[in-house]
């Protein structure tokens, strides 16, 4: 065998990059706000080499709301795609970690399933947007 041996070579080296790949991670929830102005936001992480992503890595923050428009917007766009629910509404213990966490897992599985699919990555005008625009706004959107 000539050149490096497999084990000085990197995983890349060895494998490759793969052609096309996605990695979401919804992190890092922060609570704001004070009695009914309270409301607790999400870090996007997106890592990706999918044309449909303007950047290659990218963070935002979005709260629950801001979910609930960008699904709602998704539902009126695709009519092809059937779009998963996200986590449900709470109306007790919303701010305990316990709740945070369910409703971060949830969201986190809801855009790995959205962003992954590829009527929505080529047809969606907001997805890659709401996942890597840190200054996106509902407002830039007619729906």
């Amino acid at each position: 065998m000539t050149g490096a041996s497999t084990r000085d070579q990197t995983v890349e080296e060895r494998y490759g990059i793969p052609e096309n790949f996605l990695e979401i991670e919804v992190k890092n929830p922060q609570t704001h706000g004070f009695g009914r102005k309270m409301y607790t936001d999400y870090e996007i992480i997106c890592r990706t080499n999918i044309p449909a992503f303007k950047l290659k890595q990218s963070a935002v923050r979005r709260r629950y709301s801001d979910f609930e428009w960008f699904r709602d917007v998704l539902e009126r766009e695709s009519t092809r795609v059937n779009i998963p629910p996200l986590p449900g509404k709470v109306f007790t213990n919303r701010f305990s970690d316990e709740v945070i966490e369910q409703r971060r897992e949830g969201l986190e599985r809801f855009l790995q399933i959205v962003a992954g699919h590829p009527l929505l990555q080529t047809g969606s005008k907001v997805l890659a947007a709401f996942i890597q625009d840190p200054n996106f706004s509902r407002d830039s959107y007619n729906y």
